[in-house]
């Protein structure tokens, strides 16, 4: 049987990916690390009024070489209609508004006080420490695309614009099937030498949920074909996308592969890749079954290949590629593209 090139797999995959347009309303303190449903644009210029990024004396540009007359304080946070006549300065605090009738903050460090009397001892450029209207941004601009991952800065720019709750996609529910007699789950005793405690089912759900899903882990399954039959019809009640690993080999107890094949629409049928060409994927309406092989390293790469292929385009992540040097030997060991785990340094950028 000729194999499926791993591009024909993903162009392939992609035409059966149904839209997804799940979106609900999160309060904005609990929205870490989820995908972001809208674009957000400035209602308002910010800052909305020139503002002072130290603490320091508003005064007019041109006037600091003459003595000035400090009219009043302004604080962060107070609104004071002040007019400033020439040879007049205010004090002013980091935060506070500057006056329209001045352009310039002289810090505290660089002036000398007499009484209600300023003199500058050491002169500053036009502007200085004067944050201008719109700086930040201004009204109308697209400040966060659809699709945005949101993290610590994201979440505080939306609670600076006064969001209390924000559309976010829900996250799609994947579900993890782990199969085999030789497997024990954690906290089982191993009853011989021939049997392994499951990781498998954990690596995948911790990986789901790296890339926006919300996993969920279903009880480990024995090679049995009735039972494995039946546990993916009620798995998949429950999830958008059951991954299943082991039992799609050429083995006699590999049930997976057999209960795809006859019940379900098989949309891929092993893969020209390296590890994990037995890879099956298969659709039940607009839910996926992505069927991965059992040895550990080839179900974290598959899933990484295929899974997360998917949930990137529901959730509207670009898969990123990094171009790097290759330093040291690697030799292919077959005839297939083979996928290679490896650390990367960054080094100068």
């Amino acid at each position: 049987m000729s194999l499926m090139s791993f591009e024909e797999a993903l162009s392939l995959l992609e035409k059966h990916i149904p839209s997804y347009d799940r979106i609900e309303k999160v309060a904005l303190t609990n929205c870490l690390d989820r995908i972001l449903a809208e674009d957000i644009k400035a209602l308002q210029d910010h800052p909305f009024y020139p503002t002072a990024s130290m603490d320091g004396y508003a005064l007019r540009h041109k006037e600091q070489d003459a003595p000035l007359k400090i009219i009043a304080s302004l604080g962060a946070g107070e609104f004071k209609e002040l007019h400033a006549k020439n040879n007049e300065c205010i004090k002013t605090f980091t935060g506070a508004l500057i006056s329209e009738d001045l352009d310039t903050l002289v810090p505290v460090e660089n002036v000398e006080v007499q009484e209600d009397t300023l003199i500058v001892k050491e002169k500053v450029s036009l502007g200085f420490a004067v944050r201008k209207k719109g700086e930040s941004y201004k009204k109308g601009e697209l400040l966060l695309k659809k699709g945005t991952k949101l993290g610590f800065s994201e979440i505080a720019l939306l609670g600076e614009l006064g969001f209390v709750h924000i559309s976010v996609f829900i996250q799609p529910v994947v579900g993890i099937l782990s199969t085999g007699s030789e497997i024990k789950d954690l906290g089982e005793s191993l009853e011989n030498p021939a049997q392994i405690r499951s990781s498998n089912h954990l690596a995948l759900a911790v990986l789901a949920q790296k890339y926006g899903a919300r996993a969920i882990i279903f009880p480990l399954l024995k090679d049995d074909e009735s039972l494995i039959s039946q546990s993916i019809q009620n798995a998949l009640k429950s999830c958008d996308i059951l991954v299943t690993s082991g039992g799609v080999s050429m083995g006699d107890y590999d049930f997976i592969k057999t209960e795809l094949a006859k019940n379900y629409e098989l949309i891929i049928n092993k893969v020209d890749v390296k590890p994990g060409r037995h890879i099956k994927i298969a659709k039940k309406d607009e839910k996926f079954i992505i069927a991965l092989p059992g040895f550990p390293y080839s179900a974290m790469v598959m899933f990484s290949l295929f899974a997360r292929h998917v949930l990137n385009a529901w959730l509207l992540q670009n898969t990123k590629c990094v171009q790097a040097f290759f330093k040291g030997r690697y030799e292919k060991k077959s005839e297939y593209l083979e996928f290679v785990a490896c650390h990367i340094e960054y080094k100068e950028g």
